[in-house]
């Protein structure tokens, strides 16, 4: 089962090296995901996943989308 909190920790370790390891609010997952902040803290509570605004994050990231979906090795695209 894939589970919400599991690809949002994922997504964080991208978006720390980003960062260069400042913590990342998930007002920075929001606008990596092009979502409104409100409507991410929605989702959040809700445990749904953004199964579009995560492909075109993994598409612009060049992640494989199954590594951050069920953590599937390779994690970059080549």
């Amino acid at each position: 089962m894939i589970h919400f909190d599991e690809i949002i920790q994922r997504i964080k370790e991208i978006l720390s090296k980003e960062k260069q390891h400042a913590k990342v609010l998930d007002k920075d997952i929001a606008l990596a995901l092009k979502l409104n902040p409100q409507y991410y803290a929605v989702m959040k509570k809700r445990k749904k996943i953004p199964y579009e605004a995560i492909s075109h994050f993994s598409a612009s990231q060049k992640l494989n989308m199954n590594w951050l979906l069920i953590a599937q090795k390779p994690k970059y695209l080549k």
